[in-house]
């Protein structure tokens, strides 16, 4: 979605780091920022009560995207916040595993230690994926998709909840 919504290449590569901070940053406060042992991947996950800084997202979008995204933008996060949970739970906002280690159990790994606390605060987790290819690695850690958002052009952004489990 961010790559979509940032289309030109060099404009993605200057503010990437930007979204990346307004979007989980706050995992760093938290001590919820995962990051594989060889930095081939990471996680940016946000415990209850925490929040995306919506503020800057909304201003790095509004001066960086093209019009013909900007104008799909508030209906694609008017949708979001209606399958955002209201409740406490925990948030991954983003995760990324370098390409070429794909398939290999970063992902998984990167989520093992948030979903602990998951389970042991019990309460929900939350995801929003653009990438079909993720959809099952979501699954296999229990996750289901409660709905599908998009825009315009937009990418289809599907929501996901894994509700806490007890072992």
């Amino acid at each position: 979605m961010v790559r979509w919504s940032l289309a030109d290449p060099l404009k993605y590569l200057e503010v990437f780091p930007s979204v990346a901070k307004a979007f989980g940053g706050n995992a760093f406060d938290n001590g919820t920022a995962y990051l594989a042992e060889d930095g081939a991947g990471a996680a940016l996950w946000l415990p209850p009560g925490s929040k995306p800084d919506e503020a800057a997202l909304d201003r790095i979008f509004a001066e960086n995207s093209p019009e013909n995204i900007k104008k799909d933008l508030p209906a694609i996060f008017e949708q979001i916040a209606r399958y955002h949970p209201t409740e406490p739970h925990w948030y991954l906002s983003m995760i990324g595993v370098d390409p070429s280690r794909q398939g290999g159990g970063i992902g998984s790994s990167l989520m093992k230690d948030a979903l602990e606390a998951v389970d042991r605060d019990g309460v929900i987790a939350y995801l929003e994926s653009s990438n079909p290819k993720n959809i099952s690695l979501y699954e296999r850690h229990g996750f289901e998709v409660i709905g599908e958002i998009q825009s315009g052009s937009s990418p289809v952004l599907r929501p996901m909840i894994r509700r806490a489990t007890s072992e």
